[in-house]
């Protein structure tokens, strides 16, 4: 039979030096540089899609609209004619007492859906300013029109 001693006063304490811990640094800081951009680039390209996913959305609420009462909303009427039953005119004869959304939503930058109704050859335009919230623009700052996205 073999026996193993050990020397436990002997036991030698290493730590990592300087050297070590700065080269694990800057393998971090590099994998961060690496990897920020490709994700901080990707927020604004998620707002964009979230923007044209709810646009899409309020324009099949708006169909849904138009099948009921044989028009869209009026300007005026304006997209809360999906949440709660207009006044004025064109009269909704025929909205549905549960409406067509629960709300209308935000767009990702926080400001509200633009909606026009101009009657006979467009029967709406539905679009967001994008980030800029003002009209035109480029990039993620350019508006987002719901017929630029095929819905």
């Amino acid at each position: 039979m073999m026996t193993i001693t050990v020397n436990d006063g002997a036991r030698a304490h290493r730590g990592f030096t300087l050297i070590e811990i700065m080269v694990v640094m800057v393998i971090l800081g590099l994998l961060v540089a690496i990897v920020a951009p490709n994700i901080m680039g990707r927020s604004d390209q998620a707002r964009v899609t979230v923007a044209e996913t709810q646009l899409s959305n309020i324009a099949n609420a708006l169909d849904l609209y138009r099948l009921d009462n044989s028009h869209y909303p009026s300007t005026q009427q304006g997209l809360e004619a999906l949440v709660n039953r207009p006044g004025g005119s064109p009269e909704a004869n025929n909205w549905n007492p549960e409406g067509y959304m629960k709300a209308v939503p935000e767009d990702p930058w926080g400001n509200q859906y633009q909606y026009v109704s101009p009657g006979a050859e467009q029967p709406y335009d539905l679009y967001s300013y994008g980030a800029d919230g003002q009209e035109g623009g480029e990039g993620d700052a350019a508006d987002i029109s719901v017929h630029d996205i095929g819905a």
